[in-house]
C-alpha cells in the first residue's frame, strides 16, 4: 500500500525560530514546498524545533530530513502525543550526513496528533540549522 507523506498543507506547523525573522524568504513553510531552491532558516540559537500539529490521528512511521551540510543537526529528538497529553520521546536518530543528502530514518510506530522533531548539536557555530525537506511517512488513521 502507499505511504502518504505527512504533514499535508492544512496541517499547522510552528518552529522556533526563523532567520533575521524573514518568513518570506526562510519560513517553515519552505520545508514543505518540494523546491530544492529554498528552505527553513532557522536563528541562532541552542536548541531549534519543528512542530507538527495533525488535524486527526497519524501512525508515523518514518522521518525523511534534508539539512544544508553545514547547517545540520547531529542529533533528531522526536516527541509526540495525542491531543490534550504531554510530549514523550519517540527516539533520537543520530542524523549527521555533511551533505545536502536525503536521510531517511525508521521510527517507531507511533500514533500521535502532535509531532516535535527537536535539533540539537548544530553542526553551526551559532546553532543555525537549514532544512530544505522535511517529510513524515505513515498513515492517516
Amino acid at each position: 500500500p502507499d505511504v502518504p507523506t505527512l504533514p499535508s498543507p492544512g496541517v499547522p506547523r510552528r518552529v522556533s525560530s526563523v532567520l533575521n525573522r524573514d518568513v518570506k524568504q526562510f519560513g517553515k513553510k519552505h520545508m514543505f514546498d518540494g523546491s530544492e531552491e529554498t528552505c527553513w532558516n532557522s536563528d541562532q540559537g541552542t536548541s531549534q524545533w519543528v512542530t507538527l500539529d495533525f488535524p486527526r490521528p497519524v501512525k508515523v512511521s518514518q522521518l525523511h530530513i534534508q539539512f544544508q551540510g553545514g547547517f545540520s543537526s547531529r542529533l533528531c529528538t522526536l516527541e509526540g502525543c495525542r491531543t490534550g497529553e504531554e510530549l514523550v520521546k519517540i527516539s533520537e536518530l543520530a542524523c549527521f550526513i555533511p551533505s545536502r543528502a536525503l536521510q531517511r530514518f525508521q521510527v517507531a510506530e507511533t500514533v500521535l496528533d502532535k509531532l516535535r522533531i527537536t535539533f540539537g548539536s548544530s553542526t553551526d557555530f551559532f546553532g543555525r540549522v537549514v532544512v530544505y525537506h522535511l517529510g513524515v511517512l505513515g498513515e492517516r488513521l
